[in-house]
């Protein structure tokens, strides 16, 4: 008998980073260093949970396809609305929106990308570049998030957010390259 994905405990801690979003854009959006705080320490959790999942997954072996499917979808959720809530606030310059346009294209594009290679049958699998992407984006807006309290880590902010831009649109450039004879190949 197959098990509900919903009872298994890497898929409720991915559910809940789903959940987590709610709180964290309201706290950030409430203008308050204090509750800025709260929504670092919300996010951060949050952020780690991605981790976790995984790891319960393997270990106990807890995969199902709804998981697979949604783990990649929160952490996109995670990143793209909590970018829209910085954006919303001000917390970026106009030159911090260079990268933060580069990876909400990305986190865009490439499932795009792949949707439409899955009609094909062409996997394109995560690579663990991609990975690190993910958590230095996870990291570096961590950082953007703690910046109002903590001005003088403008620099580091800056420095992260670039980096994760940056590696970013090289991820995105590899699953393009990677997809690109199946995008031009004559349909027989």
């Amino acid at each position: 008998m197959a098990r509900n994905p919903l009872t298994l405990v890497p898929n409720i801690i991915t559910i809940a980073r789903i959940a987590a979003i709610i709180p964290i854009v309201w706290l950030v959006m409430q203008g308050d260093p204090t509750l800025r705080i709260i929504a670092l320490v919300i996010y951060v959790i949050a952020a780690a949970s991605d981790w976790i999942d995984g790891y319960l997954a393997r270990a106990w072996n807890q995969y199902s396809p709804f998981g697979r499917m949604l783990d990649p979808i929160a952490d996109k959720l995670l990143v793209g609305i909590l970018i829209a809530a910085l954006a919303w606030d001000g917390s970026f310059s106009a030159w911090d929106m260079i990268p933060v346009s580069a990876i909400l294209f990305r986190e865009f594009f490439i499932p795009g990308l792949r949707e439409f290679l899955g009609q094909t049958k062409v996997v394109l699998k995560v690579t663990p570049l991609a990975k690190w992407k993910t958590t230095l984006q996870l990291v570096a807006l961590a950082v953007v998030l703690l910046e109002r309290p903590v001005p003088a880590l403008g620099l580091v902010s800056d420095i992260l957010l670039w980096t994760a831009g940056i590696l970013t649109v090289w991820t995105g450039f590899q699953y393009l390259r990677a997809s690109w004879p199946h995008l031009v190949e004559d349909p027989k």
